[in-house]
């Protein structure tokens, strides 16, 4: 039960960061969905480099790896709001927005993947 409550507190303050650096982020860019990116390309990074620490040794309880994966990183990555945006965007006739979109998130999440890994493996050696 305990376990339990962990993740749901990390999924508490996953959301309410990925709303607050969203809603800044969009005010900057009210045209295009900036905020849902850099919290996807975020998460991705942080995500990997969790997971890539502890397959390289990295000591951490599971309460702790489900508290930051599962609740922090499940509350505050957003491709849920990715879909929606990115519909949105075609429906309006935005395809040069949609595609920017779509590629972007698809591209640099993946990359912030690998550059998570990349900095685990370093601070490994």
């Amino acid at each position: 039960m305990l376990h339990i409550l962990y993740i749901g507190a990390g999924g508490f303050i996953g959301a309410v960061s990925r709303f607050l650096l969203s809603r800044y982020l969009n005010n900057l860019l009210p045209a295009f969905p900036l905020g849902t990116l850099v919290v996807n390309i975020t998460g991705s990074f942080v995500l990997g480099f969790v997971m890539y620490s502890i397959s390289l040794g990295k000591s951490i309880s599971p309460d702790m790896r489900d508290f930051i994966t599962i609740g922090i990183l499940g509350g505050f990555t957003t491709m849920s709001s990715f879909a929606y945006e990115s519909f949105r965007l075609a429906e309006l006739n935005q395809v040069m927005l949609f595609a920017l979109n779509a590629a972007l998130n698809f591209v640099l999440c993946i990359a912030a993947v690998y550059a998570g890994k990349e900095l685990a493996v370093m601070i490994a050696r």
